[in-house]
């Protein structure tokens, strides 16, 4: 991972990631000069950075910092308003035609889109398919696994997060934190290279937090899948990151390893929003 800070540019197992890079240090993630505004509010301000595949990078910050921006810009749900996104190499919003770079068609957005997977504040689950389906419905229809294969992987993902006793709910018989952590296995059925977080926890009941939370520490410490996570847990956050970027208006202020931004930070705002929320 490595971002620019100057002020004017800113494993096996049932969590099998077959389609992810290995862990070796390969750029997944670029971020080149990417600004994002709202009306006249810049919400990203001419961002540059990277992530290597296999690492986990968590970006924290005061709300409003640009943080969740990123992900729904590599979700495509939001484009940028100028700069480029490359996932694994493949501008994500762009593409090139007779030399030139321009706005991507929708079937090669979807395609690059299909090597990230995210898991939302809300779970999003569909409320009138019950667990087992709910994971499998996108790989059968969008990946073209058979219903078997896929089925077969859903259990095992549900064994991931401690739910197969649940398959044959509906979302509404389950807890605010069974359904997250079923969103958590659907996001994962897609293979992704990329598994964005986006405060996963934050609208569960306090009591319902540390379940979830341990279900992604197991994924990060026993899979090369590359997660961009978005928290205020910070020591979910110093637990499971390689790296850790500290946001402030749109741009990254400092970078590091996680000892080093919540131990020694450089920043005099690093060190105020650490000490407002630590």
């Amino acid at each position: 991972m490595s971002a620019d800070h100057t002020p004017s540019e800113e494993t096996a197992g049932p969590a099998d990631t077959s389609r992810t890079e290995s862990a070796d240090g390969t750029e997944l993630i670029r971020f080149d000069h990417v600004t994002k505004r709202f009306g006249t509010h810049t919400v990203l301000d001419s961002l540059d950075f990277t992530v290597s595949s296999g690492k986990h990078v968590t970006l924290i910050g005061p709300s409003g910092s640009g943080k969740t921006t990123i992900l729904r810009l590599l979700m495509t749900l939001l484009k940028p308003d100028e700069g480029t996104i490359k996932v694994g190499g493949t501008y994500l919003t762009h593409e090139e035609k007779g030399g030139k770079l321009v706005p991507a068609g929708e079937k090669h957005i979807r395609e690059v889109r299909k090597n990230i997977g995210m898991v939302f504040q809300q779970f999003n689950l569909f409320p009138n398919m019950k667990v087992l389906r709910n994971i499998t419905e996108a790989p059968v229809h969008v990946l073209g696994m058979e219903k078997d294969a896929a089925e077969e992987r859903a259990r095992e993902l549900l064994e991931l997060v401690g739910l197969t006793a649940h398959l044959d709910k509906y979302p509404t018989q389950l807890s605010g934190g069974q359904q997250q952590r079923v969103a958590i296995a659907r996001a994962l059925a897609m293979r992704p290279q990329v598994l964005l977080l986006d405060e996963v926890t934050s609208a569960l009941d306090p009591e319902l937090v540390a379940g979830v939370l341990d279900v992604l520490r197991d994924i990060a410490h026993t899979t090369d899948i590359t997660m961009l996570c978005v928290t205020h847990e910070m020591n979910f956050a110093r637990d499971i990151s390689d790296d850790v970027l500290m946001f402030d208006a749109g741009r990254v202020i400092e970078s590091g390893a996680p000892e080093k931004i919540f131990s020694e930070p450089e920043h005099e705002r690093t060190r105020e929003f650490l000490s407002a929320v630590l």
